[in-house]
């Protein structure tokens, strides 16, 4: 009896695992089985569900000495292995109610119903050490087999006379214990091939976005351009094999490689209504076929294609369009709408980067209107001094004044050091011609100095060496500029043996947020940082009575 019993639950196990099989080719069972944060609805939809499994194996179930040998238990258990409490409560109390509702199976009716919901809720608080575990099948049949044996128990407590329910107990618990257990195994062997193949999935996806993102990583820092889209849209295309890869801007084509380039051409107009939903709409389309893409040309070849939005401040600035001739897999969408994220958050660097840029153009033309009002003041008056005593120092002073201004106008993004330094040379002899022999300037360069500088990075600091330092005392002092390499990289530093900076002063003057009056040394601090990094940022000494030095690196 022991025997033929073990059979026909075996038989009944192997209806299950092809029932898995089944199920496991539909889209909506296995997003239901690998989603990692299952919504609350998922979870209730998992307990109908394996509720209904186990009232299946109940109608299926084997007639023993008035009761039923069944395989129900194996839906109500899995559902609480995959889903935790809510999904093993809820599958429980619908078989288990099923069971002793319709009284099925005599006597044991009652104690069914408990056994199937107290197994449940063992499932359910199982749960998470089931997710930890590393062979998910052996600690389900482990689980499986001690459940059953508990349904075994309880059915000898509660179900009367005892005689009759040990009686069952002895034909039926070793059988529904190990074949159950064993159903319960399998089922979630089939459900680990659905975790690894999500996976592999995985793995596989952020490979071709990370490759793409590789080779991408600078191209939208340029900006979205024809230029910079059709470079991407090549890789792309190359990497996954798509058909086609198109990039637009709100209302134009940027570029399109691949089927349909001859007349999806660069700087047209859109011509397919699904990619101008996706822009009106902000939300991301597939199209299942050309009516779905509904491009205006007669003899396009195109026909599917995923269209995700490109953003820049919540804003739709274009769109990115892989375009395939097979169905559009969720792998596809989620490989589109990466990209698309990666796409936008390089397009909104390079609008930073922009902004920074501009704002640091408007700081260098702040600090040239600062330095140039007063110093062309003075120096005007200084000439016109010397015009009658010394006209031939008056037109050499003439001379550098005109190649200091001119040098100032106009600078591009960098300079070489040895041109800031002649127009610093410049400066300091007018300054020189103005106060004599209280200022003496000494160079210490090393020479082949083949650094670039941003313009109007010396003169701040040698200006505030000269009027905060030296022209405060009597006596007058002495300003050194030094440029040392260093390795690759060049140390500048100025340095004089003025006034000195008061030590409660000195952690303000590169403070934004202090109105320290050193507006011109916090403009190059910023300006430095922005272009080298916070590691080429002006580092200040200074000693009250001994001097000040100031010194920044620039990076070979």
């Amino acid at each position: 009896m022991h025997i033929e019993l073990l059979e026909a639950l075996v038989n009944q196990v192997g209806s299950i695992v092809l029932l898995a099989v089944i199920l496991s080719r539909f889209r909506i069972f296995r997003s239901l089985l690998t989603q990692d944060r299952i919504q609350y609805r998922y979870l209730v939809l998992l307990g109908i569900f394996f509720g209904l499994f186990g009232i299946l194996k109940t109608y299926s179930g084997i007639p023993v000495k008035g009761a039923l040998a069944n395989a129900r238990v194996v839906g109500v258990f899995v559902g609480g292995l995959i889903g935790g409490p809510v999904v093993g409560v809820l599958s429980g109390i619908i078989a288990g109610f099923h069971r002793w509702a319709i009284d099925i199976g005599g006597f044991t009716a009652f104690a069914c119903m408990v056994s199937t919901i107290v197994e449940g809720v063992m499932a359910g608080m199982l749960s998470k050490y089931f997710y930890k575990s590393e062979k998910k099948w052996l600690f389900a049949l482990y689980a499986g087999i001690i459940a059953e044996a508990v349904q075994m128990v309880i059915i000898l407590l509660v179900v009367r006379p005892f005689d009759d329910a040990w009686g069952l107990v002895k034909i039926i618990g070793i059988p529904m214990i190990f074949a159950n257990g064993i159903g319960i195994s399998m089922f979630i062997a089939i459900v680990e091939l659905f975790y690894n193949e999500r996976d592999k999935i995985a793995a596989s996806q952020s490979r071709t976005v990370l490759s793409i993102a590789n080779e991408t990583i600078n191209l939208f820092r340029r900006g979205l351009t024809e230029e910079t889209t059709k470079a991407a849209a090549i890789i792309i295309r190359s990497v996954t094999g798509a058909s086609a890869v198109a990039f637009t801007s709100k209302d134009k084509i940027l570029a399109h490689v691949g089927v349909g380039s001859g007349h999806h051409i660069a700087g047209a107009n859109i011509v397919t209504e699904i990619t101008k939903r996706v822009i009106n709409e902000g939300v991301s389309r597939i199209a299942n076929d050309k009516k779905d893409i509904a491009c205006e040309h007669k003899g396009c070849r195109l026909k599917r294609a995923v269209i995700v939005p490109l953003r820049v401040k919540n804003a739709v600035a274009g769109t990115l369009k892989i375009y395939k001739d097979e169905a559009i897999t969720p792998v596809d969408e989620e490989i589109a709408e990466g990209l698309a994220s990666l796409f936008s958050t390089q397009i909104e660097l390079s609008r930073i980067d922009e902004q920074a840029k501009l704002l640091d153009q408007a700081e260098l033309m702040a600090l040239q209107a600062q330095i140039n009002p007063h110093f062309l003041f003075n120096a005007i008056n200084t000439i016109v001094s010397s015009i009658r005593t010394s006209p031939d120092h008056a037109r050499d002073l003439l001379i550098k004044l005109g190649s200091y201004f001119r040098n100032s106008l106009n600078q591009p993004e960098e300079i070489s050091f040895s041109h800031e330094v002649g127009n610093i040379n410049n400066y300091l002899e007018i300054e020189k011609a103005r106060f004599g022999d209280k200022i003496d300037i000494r160079y210490n360069i090393d020479r082949d100095i083949k650094h670039k500088i941003p313009p109007f990075t010396l003169q701040p600091l040698v200006e505030n060496a000269l009027k905060h330092g030296l022209l405060s005392r009597i006596e007058g002092g002495s300003i050194e500029i030094r440029a040392v390499q260093m390795g690759t990289d060049l140390k500048i530093t100025v340095k004089d043996d003025g006034m000195g900076i008061p030590s409660d002063k000195l952690p303000d003057l590169l403070n934004d947020n202090v109105d320290s009056g050193s507006v011109g040394l916090k403009n190059v601090n910023k300006r430095l940082i922005y272009r080298y990094g916070s590691e080429s940022g002006l580092k200040i000494k200074s000693m009250p009575g001994f001097g000040t030095e100031i010194s920044f690196s620039i990076p070979g």
